[in-house]
């Protein structure tokens, strides 16, 4: 009965925690509604034809890329073993730490035609720039190759998930019927990774679709950039917020597409027989393209660049690395706690009560506020911005005709602004590692608690808390890591003269002063690689019969 009088306090958080996320959203539709001027008209006769186009072009070569990618290598390094496979199980998430626009700026600065390997080549040959051609990087193919090192490791962790929860006996059976080891991968393995194969490709393309910096850098026009240019350059915001809503939209079908291409079919086991896999030995030739395979990823998305900005960092870095720059620092690093707090505070709200009530509401509603990150920045942004923007000129009005004194604009364009951003976008990456970390604890601890007066508060901070710790601390750390890179809302959100180390590494490589840009982007790789570390210990726990007695 206690639990029960305590019960709508609980569920009240996780409702109003999806109205937060779904005010933005609301916001932005509500802008179909409204006349855009003769905003896109203009878009039409000039750029909305190939922001379509390079859109679609976008989401088809990251889909397949990632798709390619991440699940070869997740195959190999599960089912086969070949010298070096084990250290690659974790190098291949390296990645992961390196931001796709810093990624762009270090195959710019060392592919360029004034960089170091085209210098190279025209001084070993005796070449002219008529001489020889060589691929443009900052170009929608470029764009496409930098988003695939960097998000194919969605796919492959999920792929490589997937594969090791699958039993040598359903792949012997397979061959059993005929089918040889390729047979069994196309016609067994892979359906049945199929769910999480194609979640990791739909996060993959939401990010691509979200990224900013590294198709405004290459000059690739799409949704994002037109959506920063409406709303900036043309001081559109209405059509800024139509754009945001299109973008929204191109989101929403994805979902929708990988979920209706399943149809009625399911994908599991249909045997309760349970024997973990023994890889393959490789040997010979097929152990070197394995490796070279899985290898050259994490060359390509994390070794290489991180040379070539630790290089041009020694060399010419940022010139103000001093006061200016730990202020950059100082910036980042206070926003990303204060995300990290504030998201993690409310995730463990809405992990206790989905844990306490079966109510379909409440569950709806948490299934709501989990939604922002398939959501891009820039949407998030404009969709913040329009209520805060109403509300703050309400005020102002009120306050001049009632006291004749101006407020100005106290929530737009404020680090709250900028924090509820923040927090709408990845409360889903903080409620994943909570949840699966209440998950754990039994109930009858929460009864015992209640039979001795602990209420839900007492009971979260007293009886969870010790215990989940360390999903506490994943989540936390995660959440302060993408908002160290994220750089779209940041932009959009922030307040006036406020910058950070991300938005730091955008102006300077805007400028064309990549080398100075490398110190900042140098230290958002090296922070990243926390996160990395932890799903590391994950990986090296959840090998083949780990988890299996």
């Amino acid at each position: 009965m206690r639990a029960t009088r305590r019960l709508p306090a609980i569920a009240y958080l996780a409702l109003a925690a999806a109205i937060a996320v779904l005010l933005p959203l609301l916001a932005v539709a509500f802008n179909l509604l409204l006349p855009a001027r003769d905003a896109w008209a203009h878009l039409w006769s000039t750029t909305l034809p190939s922001i379509l186009a390079n859109t679609f072009v976008l989401m088809l070569g990251v889909g397949a890329g990632t798709l390619a990618l991440g699940v070869a290598c997740a195959w190999f390094v599960t089912m086969c073993r070949f010298a070096g496979s084990r250290a690659l199980e974790i190098g291949l998430l390296l990645p992961m730490a390196m931001p796709a626009y810093i990624i762009g700026y270090a195959y710019t600065d060392f592919l360029q035609f004034a960089g170091p390997l085209q210098t190279a080549l025209r001084d070993a040959f005796g070449w002219s720039r008529a001489d020889y051609w060589f691929p443009d990087i900052q170009s929608l193919g470029g764009a496409v190759a930098m988003l695939v090192l960097v998000f194919y490791p969605y796919v492959y962790l999920l792929a490589r998930a997937a594969f090791l929860e699958q039993s040598v006996c359903v792949l012997e059976a397979s061959r059993m019927l005929g089918r040889g080891a390729w047979g069994a991968f196309w016609r067994v393995a892979l359906p049945l990774a199929r769910p999480a194969i194609a979640a990791g490709v739909a996060l993959a393309l939401m990010e691509a679709l979200a990224d900013f910096g590294t198709v405004q850098y290459f000059g690739v026009d799409t949704f994002t950039t037109a959506i920063y240019r409406t709303w900036f350059g043309m001081d559109n915001r209405v059509a800024a917020a139509q754009l945001a809503t299109a973008l929204l939209g191109f989101v929403l079908l994805l979902v929708w597409l990988e979920r209706h291409s399943r149809g009625e079919a399911r994908y599991h086991h249909t045997s309760r027989r349970y024997r973990p896999i023994a890889p393959l030995e490789l040997r010979g030739f097929a152990a070197f393209a394995a490796g070279a395979l899985c290898a050259l990823p994490v060359l390509l998305g994390f070794a290489g660049p991180a040379a070539i900005l630790v290089h041009m960092s020694a060399t010419a870095g940022d010139p103000f690395f001093g006061r200016r720059f730990l202020e950059y620092a100082g910036n980042s690093f206070v926003l990303a706690s204060a995300a990290a707090a504030a998201t993690v505070a409310i995730a463990v709200g809405l992990a206790y009560a989905q844990r306490l009530t079966r109510e379909g509401t409440v569950r709806a509603a948490v299934r709501l506020a989990t939604m922002g990150y398939a959501i891009p920045g820039s949407v998030i942004a404009v969709g913040i911005l329009i209520p805060l923007a109403v509300f703050d000129n309400a005020l102002d009005a009120f306050m001049r005709a009632t006291f004749g004194v101006s407020t100005g604009l106290i929530l737009s364009g404020s680090i709250f602004a900028l924090l509820y951003a923040y927090a709408v976008r990845f409360m889903a990456v903080a409620f994943g590692p909570v949840e699966s970390g209440m998950g754990k604890i039994t109930r009858s601890m929460d009864e015992a608690a209640l039979s001795l007066g602990a209420g839900p508060a007492r009971i979260v901070a007293g009886v969870h808390a010790p215990i989940m710790w360390g999903s506490v601390l994943t989540a936390a750390t995660v959440v302060f890591v993408d908002v160290l890179k994220e750089l779209p809302a940041t932009l959009i959100v922030r307040p006036f003269g406020f910058d950070t180390l991300a938005v730091r590494v955008y102006q300077l490589a805007s400028d064309e002063r990549l080398a100075q840009a490398s110190t900042g982007a140098v230290a958002i790789v090296a922070v990243g690689l926390l996160p990395v570390a932890i799903l590391s210990w994950m990986v090296a726990r959840a090998r083949p019969g780990a988890s299996r007695g």
